[in-house]
């Protein structure tokens, strides 16, 4: 009885953390797939970074100068999963994102303007397979997958940047790495996800992916001062969640959760050379949540709030440092993200009747 889960990637703040969510409704709903089945979902993800940290040192004179560097990043995900077998499951995931983008600096440091990217991100196709059977699975089971991210988002989007042509004009030049609506790498996930019933009509949830990006670097130019940041990197990213969800009895259908979750970028690949721009860094946040249930439907609130927000050196940072100068950039992170999923089921006996349509 695969439930469904969904790998939802998009960057959050300075730091291009690719997002997700997870298991949704953890019972109910989600879990009762069969096979032949389906679940259609679409996914809603807003936040607003603009809190810089270069370590887990944050820099509020930033917002106080009127010097911070502001994203706004809007993102909707089209999800569809399929039970294959009783165990066997596959999902694909369809990206839109628009993101805004707000700084000094990009533009002559001496007026704040916008830059903007919208569209298709990176796709995601992905499959998994249960380790229990059903008849083994009364209390819980877990889940292994594997996928590949495809570079179907705009890794070389542009916008105009004023006051940094000759003469103070303006140009039109790539956007920051972290309002980019891809990577340009194929990237392969894996990942894993589970859901077991505890004592008192509890529900332990947990789920989590890494993403191998093999290839080194995309060709895009960041216009940053330094030649070693002059390429965007294409990095891995990684993220991991856990925690506990209750169904409310008095009020049918309706659960609430509480967990948390961590994910980041890394400094060095797993596979692959990690020249080029990044920022790597983690987010641990607490992951509050509120679900309802009607027949078929799903619909799912998540807020995860920001405990630990951590800029970690690059490479580049490393290996440009002096004696003198212990190089170590800065990034702008967002105080809490905004998920909200919208999932229906496809039972058999609907499928029925769209082939009697047909």
């Amino acid at each position: 009885m695969p439930f469904f889960v969904q790998i939802e990637i998009l960057a959050q703040g300075c730091v291009a953390i690719r997002q997700f969510t997870g298991i949704g409704n953890a019972v109910g709903q989600g879990n009762i797939l069969e096979k032949g089945e389906w679940n259609i979902s679409s996914n809603y993800r807003y936040f607003k970074s603009f809190r810089h940290f270069s370590g887990t040192e944050e820099h509020p004179n930033r917002v106080a100068d009127n010097t911070e560097v502001i994203n706004w990043s809007h993102g909707v995900d089209l999800n569809v999963s399929y039970a294959i077998s009783e165990r066997a499951y596959a999902v694909v995931s369809l990206p839109f994102a628009y993101n805004e983008r707000s700084s000094l600096y990009e533009h002559g440091r001496n007026s704040r303007h916008m830059t903007y990217s919208k569209g298709l991100a990176d796709m995601r196709i992905g499959a998994g397979y249960w380790l229990l059977p059903s008849e083994k699975a009364k209390k819980g089971n877990t889940a292994i997958g594997l996928g590949i991210k495809i570079p179907t988002g705009d890794y070389n989007a542009q916008s105009t940047f004023y006051n940094v042509g000759p003469n103070g004009t303006s140009e039109v030049r790539p956007v920051d790495q972290s309002i980019q609506l891809g990577d340009g790498g194929l990237g392969l996930i894996l990942d894993a996800q589970g859901i077991w019933n505890l004592r008192s009509n509890f529900f332990l949830y947990y789920d989590g992916f890494y993403m191998f990006n093999p290839r080194n670097t995309n060709g895009t130019m960041t216009n940053r001062s330094r030649a070693s940041e002059s390429i965007m990197s294409v990095p891995d990213q990684f993220a991991f969640r856990a925690g506990l969800f209750k169904p409310i009895p008095r009020l049918h259908g309706l659960g609430i959760s509480l967990g948390g979750r961590a994910e980041g970028i890394p400094i060095r690949d797993l596979i692959g050379e990690s020249d080029g721009f990044r920022r790597p860094g983690y987010i641990v946040s607490i992951e509050p949540g509120i679900s309802y249930m009607l027949g078929n439907f799903t619909t799912t609130l998540t807020v995860p709030v920001a405990l630990i927000r951590n800029r970690t050196r690059s490479l580049t940072d490393i290996a440009d440092s002096t004696p003198d100068n212990r190089r170590h950039g800065d990034a702008a992170f967002a105080d809490y993200l905004i998920n909200v999923n919208l999932a229906w089921r496809i039972p058999k006996k609907v499928k029925s009747v769209f082939n009697n349509i047909e």
